[in-house]
C-alpha cells in the first residue's frame, strides 16, 4: 500500500498530467494548448500555441519571459514582414486565437543556448489584466517561419 505522502504525491502527479493533456487555464480564463517552439542553433526563435479565452471579457497577450531568452516580444507578420505588435494580441471572450508561423507569435531573442528538438522549455506569458501563466513548451524541428524583418530591426535577427 501507499503511504499518505505517496498518495498525496500521486494525486498531484495525476492532476498535473491532466492539466498537461488538456491545456492550462490561468485566472484570466485563458487556456494554452499545443505550445511549441522552433528548434534553433541561432540567437532567436518563436513560440506558437492556441490560446482560448474561456472568460466573459476580452483579454490581451501582452508579454512573455523565459530564462533562456533575455528578450521576448509579441510579433505579427504583415505582408511577409515580421514586426513587434503594439498592444499585444487580443483574445476575444469565448474565442480562440492561434500563435502560428507567418502570423502572430511570441519572438524569443538573444537565446543563451541552442534549443534542440525533443527538449521541453518553460515560458511565462502575461495578460493585459496582469495575470500570468507558466507552461512547458515542446521544442520541434520546423523548416518554415523564416520571415523577413522590419527594416528597423538588426540584420542579426535571423530565425534559424
Amino acid at each position: 500500500m501507499f503511504s499518505r505522502t505517496q498518495k498525496t504525491g500521486l494525486v498531484a502527479l495525476v492532476a498535473t498530467l491532466g492539466l498537461l493533456a488538456t491545456g492550462c487555464t490561468n485566472s484570466a480564463g485563458v487556456t494554452v494548448t499545443d505550445p511549441w517552439i522552433k528548434a534553433t542553433n541561432t540567437s532567436m526563435t518563436a513560440v506558437f500555441a492556441t490560446l482560448t479565452n474561456e472568460g466573459s471579457q476580452d483579454v490581451s497577450l501582452v508579454g512573455a519571459t523565459a530564462e533562456f531568452a533575455p528578450m521576448l516580444e509579441i510579433h505579427e507578420v504583415v505582408d511577409g514582414v515580421m514586426r513587434e505588435k503594439t498592444g499585444g494580441v487580443v483574445i476575444p471572450a469565448g474565442e480562440s486565437i492561434s500563435l502560428e508561423p507567418g502570423g502572430d507569435h511570441i519572438m524569443l531573442m538573444g537565446l543563451t543556448s541552442e534549443i534542440s528538438a525533443g527538449e521541453t522549455v518553460t515560458v511565462e506569458i502575461e495578460f493585459s489584466d496582469g495575470t500570468r501563466e507558466v507552461f512547458d513548451v515542446l521544442v520541434k524541428n520546423y523548416t518554415g517561419a523564416n520571415e523577413d524583418y522590419d527594416p528597423g530591426h538588426s540584420d542579426e535577427m535571423e530565425m534559424g
